[in-house]
């Protein structure tokens, strides 16, 4: 087993207050580490993958097209949402489907667990708003989600609480801190991992009171998985397209693809108004695979690709117990 060479005074500094970052930032501080958060970006994080993100925690749901490690740290990881922010809606997450989708429907089942079956009934007692518009959806009632613009700022704030220290403005790279160094820059990283590529992910936020959802729910879609996730004041986030480019914006076919897959969740969506669009570029390795790579006091977090919120607390976790143990995740770590 491969052990670190940290010092008990030695200072911990993480570059990149996104999801992953911030979750770093709070374990080590709250291990009792002198813990430095650097961001370049300021207090708003617009700039960041996570502004963009859908939130959601969905470690079944994400088996049918997800490799078994996300899987793995997913479901660790909502242990630790659970315990760190007791409040967050564990509402669980629906999956629909029109007819013409059955057999995509059939294979999300079997491809899933953690899942029961309802029918149009029981479906319409827990979602009263989706009463008569499916035939049957499958339930994974564990799941949960979190708004992405209101808990990154909890966390940052429960980071500050636990010891930490935040610098917003802080434009840094790992040979510019001493002591240990955990780069959570995601694409940003790109200089010193050429292999990272940028995914864009797009959404749209749109505001109806006609409807009302208490989870997440997903149509099933021939050619990308469509979601409809509530938010607080009346708001639906939309998304989220999984496209290999790296510009920004929406697309007029994205967003036809995506207020298409809205109305047909409920016709209501199509009086909706639209409050706003965009896109963020998620951190990917070829394989898709989040990675932590090591090398003596220099740490990086990356590759998260479309699985961020669900994975940053797991990863998180192993970091630090890397750190203080020298434990080592042979899925995820590498030794550089």
């Amino acid at each position: 087993m491969l052990q670190t060479t940290r010092r008990p005074d030695s200072p911990v500094s993480i570059i990149g207050a996104g999801i992953a970052g911030a979750w770093q930032a709070l374990l080590f501080a709250q291990a009792g580490h002198a813990v430095t958060l650097h961001e370049r970006g300021d207090a708003a994080m617009t700039g960041a993958t996570s502004h963009w993100a859908g939130g959601m925690l969905a470690p079944w749901c994400e088996a049918e097209v997800a490799e078994p490690i996300i899987s793995r740290l997913g479901l660790r990881s909502l242990d630790i949402w659970r315990r760190e922010l007791p409040d967050i809606p564990f509402n669980g997450s629906l999956v629909v489907a029109h007819p013409r989708e059955r057999n995509d429907f059939e294979r999300f089942a079997r491809m899933t667990e953690g899942h029961r079956r309802l029918d149009a009934t029981a479906l319409a007692g827990i979602e009263p708003s989706l009463e008569g518009r499916f035939r049957e959806a499958l339930f994974f009632p564990t799941e949960g989600h979190v708004e992405p613009r209101r808990v990154l700022p909890k966390l940052h704030e429960r980071i500050v609480a636990a010891g930490g220290a935040i610098k917003f403005g802080s434009d840094v790279t790992a040979k510019d801190l001493d002591g240990i160094v955990i780069d959570c820059r995601g694409l940003g990283a790109r200089e010193e991992q050429p292999e990272l590529r940028g995914v864009k992910g797009e959404m749209i936020l749109i505001e109806t009171s006609e409807v009302q959802l208490a989870r997440p729910v997903r149509l099933i879609h021939p050619r990308w998985p469509l979601y409809v996730i509530p938010r607080e004041a009346g708001l639906f986030m939309l998304g989220a397209t999984s496209i290999e480019a790296e510009d920004t914006g929406v697309s007029v076919r994205s967003a036809l693809e995506l207020l298409g897959a809205a109305y047909a969740v409920h016709p209501a969506f199509g009086e909706a108004r639209i409050v706003e669009f965009g896109s963020g570029l998620r951190p990917a390795y070829p394989d898709n695979l989040p990675r932590i790579g090591v090398r003596g006091s220099k740490i990086s977090v990356n590759g998260l690709y479309r699985h961020g919120f669900l994975l940053a607390p797991a990863l998180a976790e192993l970091t630090l117990s890397y750190v203080e143990r020298g434990q080592i995740d042979n899925e995820v770590m590498q030794c550089l």
